[in-house]
């Protein structure tokens, strides 16, 4: 069975890549990851909680001890140099992932694969600022990393066959399931997900259903794990905007965002994060 990378470097220690760090570590992994200085202590922090929270509830093997050892945060990208695996979880801003990948790009050495976790940009457009695209692809993760099931694989026209076979068994390796698709607006999971979605916003926009029904149809009728506003909520209402968005612009007015979206994101109301989003959510 192959194994998951020896060393890996995370650029970026908010949520996501918190979260990718996080599943790296559990599954033995070195892992360092490289973010601005001052998120540094706040993303240690929640990466140090996430570990106790593992441990506590007896989902790893590996000490403590071994998982905080396992950890280093940086501010400075040089220290991907040794790295056999870097995944780029920055905001999904097109022209902040391009230049992210080539900055991280440069420190590499020869044969690393470098990888986005873009939830719906092209993969193609990011691999062309690159001088070496047969060494990227996309690992699209779900949050909450850990817990999740899913990695999608999005692979570049110009992305080698033997990195996706890599990264197909790097994912099986963290115990989770690949679903391999070409690059294309949205991929596949976004771009189902986000269609349901503004459909639930529209009917609750239009006075269908409240929020509360509109997702108990789709749990109790479709075994959907958790409603789509519930789930937008915790995705973020930001970044289901966001990429609505990108599909409006790629793949026309079925992905328009309603107004409600608009609003809700004006008036900051961005889901769990900010505490209130189409449901509220008590601190934890």
């Amino acid at each position: 069975m192959t194994a998951v990378p020896e060393r890996v470097g995370v650029l970026g220690g908010g949520r996501m890549g918190g979260g990718i760090a996080h599943a790296f570590l559990l599954a033995g992994a070195d892992v360092v990851v490289v973010d601005q200085p001052d998120a540094l202590a706040r993303a240690e922090a929640g990466i140090r909680t996430a570990i106790d929270r593992s441990v506590t509830k007896g989902t790893t093997a590996i000490a403590r001890d071994e998982l905080i050892a396992a950890l280093t945060v940086s501010a400075d990208r040089r220290d991907f140099a040794d790295r056999n695996l870097v995944v780029e979880a920055v905001p999904e801003v097109p022209e902040l992932k391009r230049a992210a990948l080539s900055a991280v790009e440069d420190v590499l050495s020869a044969g690393a694969v470098l990888a986005s976790n873009t939830s719906s940009l092209s993969i193609d457009e990011l691999a062309a600022g690159l001088a070496r695209p047969a060494d990227f692809i996309g690992l699209h993760f779900f949050n909450p990393v850990p817990a999740s099931a899913l990695v999608e694989v999005v692979t570049g026209k110009l992305t080698a066959d033997a990195v996706v076979g890599q990264a197909q068994g790097w994912v099986r390796a963290l115990g989770k399931t690949a679903v391999t698709v070409s690059d294309s607006p949205g991929f596949a999971s976004s771009r189902l997900g986000v269609a349901i979605a503004l459909e639930a916003i529209r009917m609750l926009e239009e006075g269908v259903a409240t929020a509360e029904d509109i997702d108990a149809a789709m749990v109790l009728g479709y075994r959907h794990a958790t409603g789509p506003l519930r789930t937008t909520d915790v995705v973020g209402l930001d970044v289901r905007l966001g990429i609505a968005e990108h599909l409006h612009e790629t793949l026309g007015d079925r992905f328009a965002p309603p107004a409600l979206l608009r609003r809700m994101v004006a008036e900051g109301r961005l889901g769990r994060k900010t505490g209130s989003g189409f449901f509220d959510w008590p601190e934890q």
